[in-house]
């Protein structure tokens, strides 16, 4: 629980000021030093980042009337006639959720490769 509200913390803050993958760095840091399994990272990372993403995208929805919203959703529809725009804020909250999802993830398993070695280095010193 406390990993979920550091990384969308951290997250929303840091997106005011840096690109949209900030998201994706903040999770593979933050599940590095506090992740307690593989699965439990990903949750983490991909709950706190889809659910930032959703509100700042309905932030950005509400604020602007919807206008850009509708126009991103006729852009595409084109070639995908099913595209609404509620189903638009869904997808980019998803694709906000898996990036921060596998960053946790990949995260959790960098610093377990770390750790690995560094106590198999530790029992070859005794």
């Amino acid at each position: 629980m406390i990993l979920f509200i550091l990384i969308a913390l951290l997250s929303g803050i840091l997106q005011y000021f840096l690109p949209w993958w900030i998201a994706g760095l903040v999770a593979f840091v933050l599940a590095a030093l506090l992740g307690k399994s593989g699965g439990k990272s990903f949750l983490a990372g991909f709950g706190a980042v889809f659910l930032l993403w959703l509100v700042m995208a309905l932030v950005s929805h509400l604020s602007g009337g919807g206008i850009m919203t509708q126009k991103m959703t006729e852009v595409f529809k084109s070639s995908l006639s099913f595209l609404s725009v509620p189903l638009l804020i869904f997808i980019t909250a998803l694709i906000g959720g898996l990036t921060g999802g596998f960053s946790a993830t990949a995260g959790f398993h960098t610093a377990s490769i770390f750790k690995k070695t560094a106590l198999q280095e530790k029992k070859k010193a005794y």
